[in-house]
């Protein structure tokens, strides 16, 4: 077994290089010594993550059990742990700072803030990998009467059980936060270098399972003959392929001689999953919302003929009269979890189908999309209720894809998706296989990481809320600003309840805030601002809306923000 002190080093190693070519040479030497039955779970530790994305399990601990556990591991009082929290800016630091000392003997908690990186603490490491991850997989299934105690119970017997050095990231580790620099690129090109396989097949087993631990485990196991067996499974969902933002449809068809056209409807992804009888439904967050959408388990029932299917839609509420509602009433479909039949007779919900990944023990991934689309509506039901195949039009006249754009806005819906027929079905792939054209300046998609308590009636209530984008280069979230004006008081309650148990840290009124919430906002114009990390400011920034559907994986990074720039200025 794999001590969980190697880990630790490894983390520390690596938070000290900036390259990615030399953190891919540092894990892969760390993949080749990792005992085979941690070999998976550290590759989703130096993501910071727990568990494969597509099992949609969540350690769904808030920063409240954390510094509780922390408080009785360390001896100090969680006020104690806060004013250490300010201090430090960081839960990793902060974890370690108050696991640092030495309570039976230090007298005030002034102490605690001489703690640094060059301590020697007297605790030594009796931690493994697989243990810290099996008491991380505890606190994930606590349920019922006596869980919260629990779960502080494990976290405070991995805090006393840890040096400082393997505190630090265990914490960071349990709220997620990890951020050392190492993302799925960088595990990716580690796998290929530990086992000697090549980068485009573990790409593709990591594109077919979702899961880069049962990657590297087969790339272990079986080198490339393993690999190539890696393939779509049913019940277990993929990333969703993504558009890219076009600004016009000509330059559209610039970049497709011939394109397929279809409209892009103003609903939220769903993957559908039939095997046999059973039916499974994942959001584009890979949620599993079977539960919540009961009509459209019958729905796909009754229209899927194969007998296994993967199919990729969108789900979109309508009125009495089939047109479609306010994005926030699917949401309100997806998110709920009682009284399921009087909303769904309330909202109800047309799926629209527009690709197929997988059927009757046949991956479709890497035919063409004419192909896909040709199968896929050989397999449902030409007259079924409440689900059918978009419609698709190949065409190389741009008017005629105008055409297509004017009637998708008249129906009430977004644009159009204008998509290479050629192209393969590329899941998590963002590219210009897929271009999307809506009618206004494209939003931003970015993620709240601090806020603001605000003032007189609004005393109480996290009144703004400050917004970053995402550096792929650093690794780093960065401030791009703040949005306030606008909100409803009922929609500041809602807010506050959201975020109460996602706040890290206060200081006066300002908060810090765990990156997790992505709100769609809405702007004027971007402006270059020194105020801000990313270096530009939004003028008259907006909510649009919460966006539930979307990770913070999905938000948007300040290259985008960079060539939106740009495009302004010409």
């Amino acid at each position: 077994m794999t001590q969980f002190s190697n880990f630790a080093d490894l983390c520390m190693k690596i938070e000290k290089i900036s390259g990615s070519l030399e953190m891919t040479d540092v894990f892969s030497e760390f993949l080749k010594e990792v005992d085979e039955d941690e070999l998976a779970i550290s590759c989703y530790m130096i993501m910071g993550e727990i568990f494969p994305a597509w099992t949609g399990k969540k350690l769904g601990l808030g920063p409240n059990f954390l510094y509780a556990a922390l408080s009785k591991a360390a001896g100090i009082s969680p006020d104690d742990i806060q004013t250490l929290l300010r201090q430090t800016g960081d839960v990793g630091e902060t974890t370690f700072r108050a696991m640092s000392a030495d309570t039976k003997s230090q007298s005030t908690f002034s102490s605690f803030f001489a703690a640094d990186d060059e301590s020697d603490p007297a605790s030594k490491s009796r931690l493994t990998i697989r243990q810290v991850y099996d008491r991380l997989k505890e606190i994930a299934d606590a349920s019922g009467k006596g869980a919260q105690s629990q779960k502080i119970k494990s976290l405070q017997f991995l805090f006393s059980e840890s040096t400082p050095e393997e505190a630090k990231y265990i914490s960071r580790i349990a709220l997620e936060e990890l951020r050392i620099g190492i993302g799925e690129g960088i595990v990716r090109d580690s796998i290929a270098k530990a086992f000697d396989v090549p980068v485009a097949q573990v790409e593709f087993a990591f594109m077919v399972t979702n899961d880069l631990g049962d990657v590297a485990a087969a790339s272990k196991r079986g080198g490339v003959d393993a690999l190539e067996k890696q393939n779509i499974q049913v019940d277990r969902p993929v990333k969703m392929m993504l558009a890219q933002v076009t600004n016009s449809i000509e330059a559209a068809f610039e970049e497709l001689t011939e394109a397929a056209v279809e409209w892009k409807f103003d609903g939220a992804r769903l993957q559908i999953h039939k095997k046999g009888d059973s039916i499974r439904l994942y959001s584009r967050r890979l949620e599993d919302v079977t539960r919540s959408l009961p009509d459209v388990v019958k729905t796909v029932s009754a229209a899927v003929t194969a007998e296994d299917a993967v199919l990729d839609g969108e789900a979109v509420a309508i009125d009495e009269s089939g047109n479609p509602r306010p994005f926030q009433d699917i949401l309100r479909r997806f998110r709920r979890k009682y009284d399921v039949e009087t909303t769904s007779r309330d909202i109800p919900i047309h799926v629209n189908l527009f690709d197929l990944l997988y059927a009757d023990g046949k991956s479709y991934i890497e035919e063409p999309l004419t192909e896909r689309r040709k199968k896929l509506s050989q397999i449902i039901k030409p007259d079924a209720a409440g689900i059918s195949v978009d419609a698709l039009t190949v065409t190389s006249d741009p008017e005629k894809a105008a055409e297509i754009y004017q009637a998708a806005l008249a129906a009430g819906h977004e644009g159009v998706m204008i998509k290479n027929p050629n192209s393969p079905y590329s899941p998590g792939k963002r590219g210009k296989n897929w271009l999307k054209k809506k009618p206004v300046m494209d939003t931003l998609d970015l993620v709240v990481i601090g806020g603001e308590w605000g003032s007189g009636k609004r005393k109480n209530k996290i009144g703004s809320y400050v917004l970053a984008c995402f550096d792929n280069i650093k690794n780093v979230f960065l401030e791009l600003g703040r949005v306030g004006t606008g909100l409803s008081d009922d929609l500041l309650d809602s807010l506050t309840d959201q975020f109460s148990d996602l706040i890290e840290a206060e200081d006066g009124v300002s908060l810090k805030i765990k990156p997790e919430i992505v709100f769609e906002i809405a702007f004027e114009e971007i402006q270059v601002s020194p105020n801000y990390p990313a270096g530009y400011a939004l003028r008259f920034p907006r909510l649009v809306r919460v966006r539930d559907d979307k990770t913070i994986e999905e938000i948007d990074t300040i290259e985008k923000i960079d060539r939106m720039y740009q495009g302004q200025k010409e």
